[in-house]
């Protein structure tokens, strides 16, 4: 198998960066939707991240990477009790994807001929502790998204065929990307991804060139590459292990809840789902930077990412979203 990209190793990008390490530490913040130009590496930061994650342990022979015996789900009729490690899961959704291939398949004619309850998993069970990938998310029929988005906010998958019932594990990262050139994704949907960032082609010719160095010396002799990045992706994944054993002890006072609330209300959005994945995303940033409680500057700093894709449009305003944000945050944390 082809060692993926250092995540180290990419160059700039760092608010995509940082919006992925905060899902791996706090799964439950939602996923990450990343809109941008084509070639800017969002494919390639969210293979670099999963490689650079610690393997999981599962039960040999599941399908859904099941932790222990216990959780192995009864219709995969997995024997074994032995425990393998496997290098965490990254599965891409391909565009054209069936429901059935999304969520797996139960066999209706073996079920009324034999009586057996047959069920081929999808690729929600391949995703289980891992991240499913989306490309050109945009693009993606609707109601396939609304599937993924109702899965991933559950954890659980349900399948339902003809009286039939099957349900698993289904819990994963989701991370989607695409170019707004091509198509919008609905509000509704958008509000569902936990954080969303954009992504552009560097403008630096310096830059440009770091880029084309480092993928240059990847592709030349891997293996050297990959030791030259493995110390500073080693603290990376040594951060990200000590943050999510940290993040049940960092602290958020009234004060910060009362931001949170303030940011949203200045901003129109809707519901509630805003501020409560602020201050997830800014209480992962604090565990990251070793901090025992949520600061405004924390909240400064996920704001964009947590609230820019939540706002309504608004054709008076031609500034973007995220100039509006960045006007919030300044009124609101000042």
């Amino acid at each position: 198998m082809t060692a993926p990209f250092p995540f180290s190793a990419i160059v700039g990008q760092h608010e995509m960066k940082l919006a992925m390490i905060l899902t791996a530490i706090d799964p439950g913040i939602g996923g990450v939707l990343v809109f941008g130009d084509r070639g800017t590496g969002k494919s390639t930061a969210v293979r670099a991240l999963a490689a650079l994650l610690p393997p999981i342990t599962v039960v040999e022979g599941c399908p859904v990477n099941a932790a222990t015996p216990e959780d192995c789900p009864d219709w995969a009729h997995v024997q074994s009790r032995s425990l393998v490690s496997r290098p965490t899961p990254v599965v891409d959704l391909p565009l054209g994807v069936t429901e059935d291939r999304v969520t797996g398949a139960l066999d209706i004619e073996r079920a009324l001929s034999l009586g057996e309850k047959h069920f081929e998993p999808g690729l929600l069970a391949r995703a289980n502790r891992g991240y499913l990938y989306i490309d050109e998310v945009n693009l993606l029929e609707d109601h396939i998204v609304d599937l993924l988005l109702d899965v991933a906010q559950s954890g659980v998958n349900a399948v339902e065929r003809e009286g039939l019932s099957i349900r698993h594990a289904a819990r994963f990262v989701l991370v989607g990307s695409g170019n707004p050139e091509e198509g919008e994704l609905r509000p509704q949907l958008l509000d569902r991804f936990g954080l969303s960032v954009e992504v552009r082609s560097p403008t630096e010719i310096a830059e440009r060139v770091e880029v084309v160095r480092r993928r240059d010396a990847y592709d030349t002799d891997r293996a050297a590459f990959l030791a030259k990045w493995q110390d500073e992706d080693a603290t990376i994944r040594a951060a990200i292990l000590a943050a999510r054993d940290a993040l049940p002890k960092v602290v958020a006072d009234d004060d910060m809840l009362e931001l949170c609330a303030r940011l949203s209300l200045t901003l129109g959005t809707d519901g509630l789902r805003g501020e409560l994945t602020l201050l997830r995303a800014a209480r992962a940033l604090a565990a990251y930077e070793g901090a025992t409680a949520v600061s405004a500057d924390h909240l400064r700093r996920v704001a964009p990412m947590a609230l820019s894709h939540r706002l309504r449009r608004d054709p008076l305003d031609e500034a973007g979203s995220g100039a509006r944000v960045a006007r919030a945050v300044d009124e609101v944390l000042a």
